[in-house]
């Protein structure tokens, strides 16, 4: 049995499509928990209203004050009276097998405790298609591999003994930050097996405009310091980061201070040079790949990455700057 658990702020507006779409599943999960993370609009009222007027759903509303997405999952969780836990998010659209699919893994072998599904986006901006296709990339190399280190919460599932024996999610992450990729890595640690199911697939809307892609792309590097902090052996490898990106990040990073070099050895002003030619070195495959799909979006994807490593290494600074590595309130 299962239960599907989505966390919702200000979410009004998508509740009426999630649920449909949920109503609509080949396999119905048990229940539907909706934890509302003290909204200020009336997602709690349209939540309470739709679940009394969806037939063959049992969908419960739990509520809580605003303390970010890890605590609200962690509260359905609490409640859930399914053996395995899924969890989505409210703007996502899960396809009508999802919840099929992400059980038959679970099924299939005893011995997996987690499973990943998919994104996918019906959108058509410039943008948008890229980020598609970037995690499409990222999919395809969890495909390689028989276990995965990694579960993102838009499509995740966990045996609900194994999640309370592991702690849960670290609800000290405040917004949607990395408190996925911190319980994938802790269960990863144990040789705990989790899977990627590619079937398994929700639909959701990616950044459409490049400022909103690397706005994105600047938090993510931002929380990425705590979370390596914890697990200082995923900085160096992961079943779902690229190693071309982490060298981009770390050029990045070096950018600036190649400037400082110039002051001490004239020739040194071919240091910032040279970090620009291994950026775009580093860009070329997943640009040639890019390309075989969409070549106008290929010819634009060495700037994207070139402004996406500065994105990058902008909040990877940031970060550590604010002392993510050593605030003693993220242990």
């Amino acid at each position: 049995t299962a239960s599907v658990i989505v966390p919702v702020f200000n979410s009004a507006n998508h509740l009426p499509d999630l649920l449909a779409a949920l109503s609509n599943q080949t396999q119905p999960p048990q229940e539907v928990l909706l934890v509302d993370d003290g909204s200020t609009d009336d997602t709690v009222t349209v939540a309470k209203k739709l679940s009394q007027e969806l037939a063959g759903l049992n969908v419960r509303v739990l509520e809580q004050d605003h303390r970010g997405p890890g605590a609200a999952r962690n509260l359905g969780a609490d409640h859930a009276e399914g053996e395995i836990l899924l969890f989505t998010d409210s703007d996502c659209l899960p396809s009508e097998v999802w919840v099929e699919k992400m059980l038959e893994p679970f099924a299939r072998d005893g011995s997996v405790i987690g499973v990943q599904g998919a994104y996918l986006s019906n959108q058509t901006a410039a943008m948008a298609r890229f980020g598609q296709i970037e995690i499409e990339d990222r999919y395809r190399r969890m495909k390689k591999t028989p276990y995965i280190d990694f579960i993102g919460t838009y499509a995740a599932g966990y045996r609900k003994e194994v999640f309370f024996e592991n702690g849960k999610f670290d609800d000290r992450f405040p917004i949607a930050s990395g408190e996925d990729a911190d319980l994938s890595f802790r269960l990863a640690s144990k040789n705990l097996r989790m899977v990627f199911q590619p079937d398994a697939v929700v639909y959701h809307r990616h950044p459409d405009s490049l400022f909103r892609y690397l706005k994105v792309k600047f938090w993510r590097a931002y929380w990425r310091n705590l979370l390596y902090r914890r697990h200082s052996s995923r900085m160096f490898k992961d079943s779902y980061t690229p190693q071309a990106l982490k060298f981009q990040t770390l050029l990045g990073l070096l950018f600036p201070l190649s400037f400082l070099g110039y002051f001490v050895v004239p020739m040194w002003y071919l240091a910032p040079i040279i970090l620009v030619v291994l950026i775009l070195l580093f860009s070329l495959p997943f640009t040639l790949w890019v390309m075989r799909r969409d070549l106008l979006l290929g010819l634009a994807t060495p700037l994207i990455l070139f402004l996406r490593t500065f994105a990058f290494a902008a909040g990877a600074a940031r970060g550590l700057l604010k002392g993510l590595w050593l605030n003693e309130d993220y242990l």
